[in-house]
This record gives C-alpha cells, sequence and structure tokens, in this order.
C-alpha cells in the first residue's frame, strides 16, 4: 500500500519567517538513501515556496541526485529538468576531508567552500542529516537561523544549531518534512520527489531498451551496505527465473563490488536476467521506466520509491517502519522474530533467512497483477 500522507505533524518550537526571495542551504551530504529520503520535503518546500533561492550541501559522488552532468550551473540555466528542484549545488568532500585533515589541499578546499556559502547570503541552514560533519558544513554559511533536530545522529552536531527541532514521527522521511515544516510553521503535503533528466542517460537507456525488446522491466539489487542486510544471492536467482516466468525481462543492478554476485544470477537463469552496471544518471533513468524493483535496504530501492516504482522490500536488521519504502505502492517482507540492529556483520541476519523466493514472487504478483505462465 501507499505510505504518504497528506498531510504530515510539524515539529514544537516553530519559528516564522516569510520572504519571497528567503535563501535556504540544505545540508545532506550522503549516502544515496538519505538523500534520496531527504527530496520529498525539499521538493515540498519547492512546491509551496516556489520562489525562494535554495543551496544543497552534498558530496560530489551523490550530485547527480540533484543535477545532470551537462547542467550547466544557476549563472547560466534557471531551474528545469537538468536540474529540478535546487538552485545551487555545493560541493563538500567531506569523506576526503576526513583522510587528509590537515592537508593543504582539504584546508583550503574547506575555506573555498565556506566562502561559497557566505556569498550566497542564506537566511538559514536545514541539517537533515545530524552528523558533526554536515553540522560543521552547516556553520560555515553563518546564517542567522541553522535547523537541526535536538536529538541527533551525532549529539555534538546540536552544539552547532541555534534552533532545535524535536521530531515525533517514526519514518525518516516524516521527520524531514517535520524539519522542513519548521522553516514556515506551516504544514507540507506530501510531494513526490524530483530528480533530473539527464539527455545523455536517457538516450542510453532508450538504447538499452531497444535491443531488451518489448516487455515489463523488472529490477533486482542482490546488493546491501552491510552483510546481514542481503539476502542470499540463490533466492534472488529464484526470484529472477519466477519474474520471467512472469514474463518480465529481469535486470540485475551490478552496483560496485556487486558484480560477481549480478553474474551469478545470470548464470543461475541461464543469461535470462541480465546485470546492468549503471552510472547513478544511467540508474534515475534506467528506474524511472521499471514495472517491478526487487531489493533490500538499499540507495536503489529508495530511488524506486522516490520515482514511484511497485517495490518489494527484503527487510532484516533495519527497521522499514524508519527506512522502508515510502511514497508508492510496495510490500515489505521481514521476519517477526528480526530485530533492528545496525551493527556490521558480515552474515545474513537470521530473520532474514526465513523470507523464501515464494513469498517475495507472492508480494511482486500483488503489485503487478502477473499469473505465472506455464
Amino acid at each position: 500500500m501507499a505510505h504518504a500522507p497528506d498531510e504530515l505533524r510539524m515539529c514544537e518550537n516553530l519559528t516564522l519567517t516569510s520572504e519571497n526571495h528567503f535563501r535556504l542551504l540544505v545540508v545532506r551530504l550522503g549516502a544515496m538513501g538519505d538523500i534520496l529520503h531527504a527530496l520529498p520535503a525539499v521538493t515540498a518546500l519547492r512546491s509551496a515556496y516556489p520562489d525562494w533561492e535554495i543551496g544543497w550541501a552534498v558530496e560530489p559522488k551523490w550530485m547527480p541526485l540533484l543535477a545532470a552532468e551537462s547542467d550547466p550551473g544557476p549563472s547560466l540555466s534557471p531551474r528545469g529538468v537538468l536540474r529540478p528542484l535546487v538552485d545551487r549545488v555545493h560541493l563538500a568532500p567531506a569523506k576526503a576531508w576526513a583522510k587528509r585533515p590537515l592537508s593543504f589541499e582539504t584546508l583550503s578546499q574547506i575555506g573555498s567552500l565556506g566562502r561559497e556559502l557566505r556569498e550566497c547570503g542564506y537566511d538559514a541552514v536545514l541539517d537533515l542529516q545530524g552528523a558533526i560533519k554536515s553540522s560543521v558544513v552547516a556553520h560555515f554559511a553563518y546564517a542567522p537561523r541553522t535547523l537541526g533536530e535536538d536529538k541527533p545522529r551525532e549529539r555534538p552536531a546540536r552544539w552547532f544549531y541555534n534552533e532545535r527541532l524535536v521530531t515525533h514521527l517514526n519514518h525518516v522521511i516524516e521527520q524531514d518534512f517535520e524539519m522542513a515544516a519548521a522553516l514556515e510553521g506551516k504544514p507540507l503535503p506530501w510531494t513526490q520527489p524530483l530528480l533530473p533528466v539527464d539527455p545523455a542517460a536517457e538516450a542510453w537507456c532508450e538504447a538499452l531498451i531497444e535491443e531488451l525488446g518489448v516487455a515489463p522491466l523488472a529490477m533486482i539489487a542482490p546488493g546491501a551496505g552491510w552483510g546481514a542486510k542481503r539476502w542470499p544471492v540463490e533466492r534472488y536467482t529464484e526470484v529472477a527465473r519466477g519474474l520471467v516466468g512472469r514474463g518480465m525481462r529481469v535486470l540485475v543492478n551490478a552496483g560496485p563490488g556487486e558484480d560477481e554476485m549480478a553474474r551469478a544470477i545470470e548464470n543461475g537463469t541461464n543469461g535470462a536476467a541480465l546485470p546492468v552496471a549503471a552510472s547513478m544518471a544511467e540508474l534515475i533513468a534506467l528506474v524511472r521506466r521499471l514495472a517491478l524493483f526487487v531489493g533490500g535496504d538499499t540507495g536503489p530501492l529508495h530511488m524506486a520509491c522516490a520515482l514511484g516504482r511497485p517495490v518489494v522490500g527484503i527487510y532484516g536488521p533495519t527497521d522499514p517502519s524508519r527506512n522502508g519504502p515510502y511514497g508508492t505502492r510496495y510490500r515489505v517482507l521481514r521476519s517477526p522474530t528480526s530485530v533492528r540492529d545496525h551493527s556490521r556483520r558480515q552474515e545474513p541476519e537470521a530473520g532474514l533467512l526465513t523470507i523464501t523466493p515464494e513469498e517475495v514472487l507472492r508480494a511482486a504478483d500483488e503489485l503487478t497483477g502477473k499469473d505465472e505462465v506455464r
């Protein structure tokens, strides 16, 4: 069922501001799924306040979630399909800085980013990450208002906030809506997030689809951030065979380090499931065209949700009530024996292993209405 309330509750202690030319900086540096979780709330702000100037500070790796590679930037081009949501993207390679914190290059980049943010004259900064590094980047803007959670992910981050927000809802997307609503003290209606349309990626995707032929597209994503979240490849292979039997053309997302898993599924289906190694922009273009997505708690699953595609989520140690599919038609499979645990264990969580391929295929049938071809 769709999980997208029409109106989300606001935070306590709201502060009012109202200017047509209000300038807002959003800080959500990474990772992929977390940025995708933040997009709906920021899209709702854009819809409610179209004249606002909105910037976003992000790790360079994730910039394609905000702007196409061919985007010439705000000085040459207004918002459009290449950069539909924000006016400016500020690159903050915080992970690289952490590896060489005192190098000349790091200090030079930090100084440059600070000057860039201050020159934009932001009226408020919304830190949707709640980490020390994100709060420090937020501080660089020297904005009159810096908003963050009262109980952030890393407690010292709150020292940089002059407006500390109490959130009440459970899902991270709902929490982001609560925080975004605090900027003006008004509730924000659910808004499907905006992602860039990259012409080169669209052309690549159209060529791939022409090669594949006419058939509903399903994508399987066997990877996960750590082993405890990773459902066995052998079971994904059974699901791929079942989807092929239902007349679907099955693609296997082969993200960084996932080639071996993707090839195993290809071999287990006698080549019927096709591994696809796509750039971020290409993945956006491809996911837009899916009839079904199947995977665990990963960035590609949250991208499918952001693009409104039907999703089957296979969950174990992470809690779908907090990090699960949202804003689209979905089914979530999770064992009642699974316990929330974010420790980076390599072996699949025990509850995850109780989920069967047959259950996944039944969930897929509920979403697609397909009967197996016998």
